[in-house]
């Protein structure tokens, strides 16, 4: 599915996003990771070695929530949860690009500053699909 217009601003900014993947016994996973954005796709850097990566590679099923700093006419704080399908692309080259791109994004930083061998022999790119998108806002389905 394509994400609603008004959910890209959410991406197009510094916002922290919780990352959720199921574990081997079915129980959730969160992490706090850094997004971007690919026209309709989510962008997320990963190392191999972490259990986010290990859980995507077994059961590719993701949910990415995150809060808004407006408020809905409902008077509720605005939020945003997707649910989605994740693909992951092992490539170095591209995953520097998306760190360099997030790190000025989120700090500001031409450059990502935690480059390294180790990290670019397990640098892998997961492009999320959305397959749904709720919440609390005008891209919630009500």
């Amino acid at each position: 599915m394509n994400l609603p217009q008004s959910t890209h601003r959410l991406f197009d900014e510094p916002k922290d996003v919780t990352l959720i993947t199921i574990d081997p016994d079915g129980s959730p996973h969160a992490a706090m990771v850094w997004v971007g954005r690919d026209g309709d796709d989510l962008l997320i850097g990963v190392e191999e070695k972490h259990r986010k990566t290990r859980n995507l590679r077994r059961d590719p099923r993701v949910t990415l929530v995150l809060q808004d700093d407006r408020v809905s006419p409902r008077g509720l704080t605005q939020y945003l949860v997707v649910r989605g399908t994740a693909k992951l692309e092992r490539d170095p080259q591209r995953y520097k690009e998306l760190m360099d791109r997030l790190s000025k994004k989120y700090l500001g930083r031409d450059e990502f500053p935690f480059w390294s061998e180790e990290v670019s022999a397990n640098a892998t790119v997961v492009r999320v699909v959305a397959d749904r998108v709720t919440g609390e806002g005008p891209w919630a389905v009500r």
